[in-house]
């Protein structure tokens, strides 16, 4: 039978293996094309996939387990849930694969692309830019049909001429950028703050206006510390809630 075929990874030592393997794995499962196999390789196949020991595998499985992506059954092997419900809370440890994972498994639409103007709000992150592209995208649940984010980027020019707009309507930009594209990511800063609906958010997520939304910015930098795209995402307040894990060491 055929199983399912994962992304690769790059493991980074100072965070959990496990975990990484999870977060790699869930953003795999969620952003896979309809007509994909729904079994899984065997646990050893997937260690041998992600270079880690099984138990560190078993770890991960059991963590996408718990949050109903995946089914196991003895001597039968391992199974995506087709019809698992995405909106799971997010933990956050600092891993790109994590954020790819946060923005995964959505019905996506673009509405609209084309170059803007630099918002005067984000102009310190393009000072030699006047222009960027534009992209707007309205994320829904797959099973539900429920509005459930409603995504801004704004890209540099340079990269979104090599952005394939049917990619932007599977996966997420940082995928894309790093895995269409081909960019090298450097690092991500997130923010996530609490806010009111305004009437544009309101209309598209399907909420009350003023009702509480998670506004979510998201920095994307190369690994020469140039700003190539900035995220500004509204979640219903109802159906995220985001965990953010703090190494002390």
């Amino acid at each position: 039978m055929t199983t399912f075929a994962p992304d690769s990874l790059a493991l980074n030592r100072k965070l959990p293996l496990w975990y990484q393997v999870s977060q790699s794995l869930r953003a795999s499962i969620l952003g896979r094309s309809p007509e994909a196999p729904l079994r899984l390789p065997t646990e050893d196949a997937l260690a041998a996939h992600y270079g880690v020991s099984v138990l560190t595998m078993r770890q991960a499985l059991k963590e996408l387990e718990e949050e109903g992506l995946i089914s196991r059954h003895r001597r039968r092997g391992t199974f995506i849930e087709p019809h698992a419900r995405r909106g799971a809370p997010v933990r956050l440890l600092g891993s790109v694969d994590a954020i790819v994972a946060q923005q995964s498994g959505m019905r996506t639409v673009l509405l609209e692309h084309g170059p803007v103007a630099v918002p005067a709000e984000l102009a310190e992150y393009f000072p030699d830019l006047a222009e960027v592209a534009g992209f707007r995208r309205l994320r829904s649940d797959e099973a539900t049909d429920e509005p459930t984010n409603h995504a801004r980027n704004y890209v540099r020019p340079d990269v979104a001429a090599r952005i394939d707009l049917a990619d932007l309507e599977r996966w997420p930009m940082t995928k894309v950028l790093r895995d269409a594209v081909g960019i090298r990511i450097g690092r991500i800063t997130d923010t996530v703050e609490a806010r009111l609906a305004d009437p544009e958010t309101a209309r598209l997520l399907h909420v009350p206006l003023l009702s509480p939304i998670l506004h979510y910015t998201g920095i994307t930098y190369d690994e020469s510390g140039r700003v190539l795209d900035i995220a500004l995402i509204h979640y219903r307040g109802d159906r995220f809630s985001f965990t953010v894990t703090l190494d002390a060491h």
